[in-house]
């Protein structure tokens, strides 16, 4: 009820209720975060002292203390990314498309020791993906790794599931760091004007397809984790197909 009620004033990143303490007596509060802090001071305005759902009127207040918050500001993974793309932008308003996706397994040699194989292994993935918004004329690349671990590195099936998770993994961050660099700047009419906006000189941006394709080898790249939200896999079938979205020939 309460995410129908908010959501009218915009897209909401999530909503919390939770039971109050007991020295405040019977009830609940929640916790209501929007992407936008215009949508969230409307919403209050609106709401604040009324009777929504329930007989007593809420309270509403906009929070503005961030004590307790974690105060490391995370990139939004990919399935809010493309959350906000498609609310903002529209559904056919921003394409994605995957470049590259290499397995770099045990290009480090981690999975051996001594000559001996370990029994615990790890599959990576490396992918680079393009997003083009063409009313924009906009578009980026993203480049990440994805890393899952083999239980029984003696069953090919689990070594199947484990690279399909890798991949997952690694497209999701690579969608997500490519939309780091697109500003949307909303409106109060309701308009929407998107900027580029690399946070620092963005190489991949800049380079062919043919190099992305040969990064490994090519150039020299740090495969450390971008500071990322960590990516949600329960909400997608591994029956799925990569969340590849390919521009339409016309």
């Amino acid at each position: 009820s309460l995410f129908s009620a908010f959501s009218k004033f915009g897209p909401l990143y999530s909503v919390r209720v939770h039971r109050n303490a007991a020295v405040a007596g019977p009830g609940y509060y929640a916790i209501i975060k929007f992407y936008s802090a215009g949508d969230a001071r409307r919403a209050q305005r609106a709401y604040n002292g009324q009777r929504l759902f329930q007989e007593s009127p809420l309270k509403v207040c906009v929070c503005t203390k961030q004590k307790g918050f974690q105060q490391q500001v995370l990139a939004l993974n990919s399935n809010k990314c493309q959350e906000l793309a498609n609310h903002y932008l529209g559904f056919n308003g921003w394409f994605s498309r995957i470049i590259t996706l290499q397995n770099v397994s045990g290009f480090d040699g981690e999975n051996e020791e001594l000559g001996e194989t370990l029994q615990k292994r790890s599959v990576k993935y490396l992918c680079a993906v393009e997003v083009m918004l063409p009313h924009h004329g906009v578009r980026t690349r993203g480049v990440a790794l994805g890393e899952a671990d083999v239980e029984n590195s003696g069953d090919p099936l689990e070594f199947v599931m484990a690279s399909r998770r890798a991949q997952k993994v690694a497209v999701g961050k690579a969608l997500s760091c490519a939309f780091q660099k697109i500003l949307l700047i909303v409106l109060e009419n309701g308009k929407v004007a998107v900027e580029y906006n690399p946070t620092q000189e963005e190489l991949t941006d800049s380079l062919t397809e043919e190099e992305l394709k040969g990064l490994v080898q090519v150039s020299e790249l740090s495969l450390e984790q971008f500071d990322l939200e960590e990516e949600v896999l329960s909400d997608v079938s591994f029956d799925d197909e990569l969340p590849s979205r390919e521009v339409p020939s016309n």
